[in-house]
């Protein structure tokens, strides 16, 4: 069964918005994604109807963030895309008379709907700002790099 990877990549896409000084288009997305720009106004056009992007038409359109990182949290990204499931465990059926089925699946869905609940909860507490802390638009990690030239530049 193949993941579902909606919601990562429209994260990814997200703080990279976030970083950008003028609109991306669909052909950038694709490219960044390496899917096609059709996929990538589909899934955009979800977020914007939540109102997390907006878009423009014409020389210097594409997509921008309408919302700051730091009002956008996992689970809402993961709600506006309707993800159904965190989990691709899939449940038998091929013997749905069987009580030892029926108990197997009872305790595997009790589990996963607690499982899920929980990462849910934990969604709601992650902003997107939380996703580029560390992160330079020139690729470096500023953090881990200053530090360690902070050390060697003034040893304790």
């Amino acid at each position: 069964m193949r993941k579902d990877s909606r919601l990562s990549r429209m994260l990814h896409v997200l703080v990279h918005m976030h970083y950008q000084t003028a609109p991306l288009t669909s052909d950038q997305i694709a490219q960044m994604l390496h899917t096609n720009p059709v996929v990538v106004r589909r899934t955009m056009a979800i977020l914007k109807a939540e109102g997390y992007v907006s878009s423009g038409k014409g020389h210097g359109g594409g997509w921008q963030l309408a919302t700051p990182l730091a009002d956008i949290t996992l689970q809402d990204i993961h709600r506006a895309l309707k993800e159904s499931s965190l989990f691709t465990i899939g449940l038998t059926d091929e013997h749905t008379a069987c009580p030892i089925e029926q108990a197997v699946n009872g305790a595997i869905t009790d589990v996963l709907q607690e499982a899920e609940a929980l990462v849910l909860e934990r969604f709601s507490q992650v902003t997107l700002d939380q996703l580029a802390v560390g992160y330079s638009p020139d690729g470096r990690l500023p953090a881990a790099t200053d530090k360690a030239t902070d050390k060697a530049a003034n040893p304790e």
